[in-house]
């Protein structure tokens, strides 16, 4: 009896190791699961990663889902704004947008980020040509 029980503690034992052993090498977490610190770190370490011209659908791939998000249209173009949580400003347990970076698209492409892009975006009106906001960030972000 007492080899029977051995042995069937002993499959469970090993049953449970190779279980633990499949989730560490395929289980890969959700940037939208993380807690708000470690996502917060998260972006922090991806932003360097970001490059002007890719495309929103990698960027929302890298980084999951904008804390916050706007989008306007303007002159032909449609202009949107991802906002990710990078820095803590006050321990109140909600993401506000003075602790997000602003990422910029203009037709699915990234354009800029940072605040200064933000503000452009702000002031870009249907009077202003597309070319002259590309532009400008452009150049904001170098």
């Amino acid at each position: 009896m007492k080899s029977k029980m051995s042995l069937l503690v002993a499959a469970i034992a090993l049953g449970y190791v190779a279980y633990v052993g499949l989730v560490l090498v395929y289980y890969k977490p959700s940037v939208d699961s993380m807690s708000w610190e470690d996502r917060q770190a998260y972006n922090q370490k991806h932003m360097a990663d970001l490059q002007l011209g890719d495309d929103e659908s990698k960027v929302k791939a890298l980084f999951g889902s904008a804390d916050f998000s706007e989008a306007k249209f303007s002159h032909g173009a449609a202009l949107s704004i991802l906002f990710y949580r990078t820095h803590q400003k006050a321990s109140d347990g909600i993401t506000s947008r003075d602790e997000c970076t602003p990422l910029l698209f203009s037709d699915g492409k990234l354009i800029g980020w940072g605040t200064d892009t933000y503000q452009q975006y702000l002031t870009a009106s249907t009077d202003q040509p597309k070319d002259a906001l590309h532009s400008a960030s452009l150049a904001a972000s170098r």
